[in-house]
């Protein structure tokens, strides 16, 4: 299950970040990426780095396994949560590059500022504000559970926490600020991260 994991990772990443980015970049001249906000110790900056870590915890969990450093949860440790956990990764890799496409050129890697990009309000955009960090959570869900140590799970608790952080503290001020009313009759429509669950009024 270590190797599946890593297989995992490894489409995870090259599709998700680096063919979206090299699309980006033959699209519009840049690769999307805008970093981590916020100066250090910042919260901007806490839910960026934890953001990394999170994923980094992704890759190591099943290479610690595998070298014996750490053993899988036995409470978590079955064949059938393992197959779960593969659907899960792939449906979370496809749900991913759909929300991307939806998202067209307005695609980026954290948040520049200075920078205005369109509201996107149409396919998957209509039924959740951020589909792509939906479907990483389902993605690091499914990860954690194909190989589940105590590494894989904590990683994922933090890519949650992060995920929660980047949204409600970086690109939901911005974007508002950025859009105003549009975006505010946005959050009372659209829900958070699940249909219709996390709109504000």
């Amino acid at each position: 299950m270590p190797i599946v994991s890593l297989v995992l990772f490894v489409v995870f990443a090259a599709l998700g970040f680096g063919w979206r980015s090299w699309r980006q970049r033959r699209r519009t001249g840049s690769t999307g990426f805008r970093g981590i906000s916020g100066r250090p110790l910042s919260p901007e900056w806490f839910a960026g780095v934890g953001f990394v870590v999170a994923m980094a915890a992704a890759v190591f969990a099943p290479i610690l396994q595998l070298a014996g450093m750490v053993a899988p949860l036995e409470v978590l440790d079955r064949p059938w949560l393992n197959v779960i956990g593969i659907v899960l990764a792939v449906v979370g890799i496809g749900a991913t590059l759909y929300a991307q496409f939806d998202m067209g050129d307005s695609w980026r890697i954290g948040v520049d500022a200075s920078e205005t990009t369109t509201l996107i309000r149409s396919g998957v955009f209509g039924r959740v504000r951020n589909p792509i960090f939906t479907a990483m959570m389902i993605f690091g869900f499914g990860i954690a559970l194909v190989t589940p140590n105590l590494v894989a799970v904590v990683g994922f608790a933090l890519l949650v926490a992060t995920i929660e952080a980047q949204v409600r503290v970086v690109e939901e001020p911005y974007l508002l600020a950025t859009h105003g009313d549009s975006y505010r009759d946005y959050l009372a429509a659209v829900g958070r991260f699940v249909p219709g669950v996390g709109r504000e009024m």
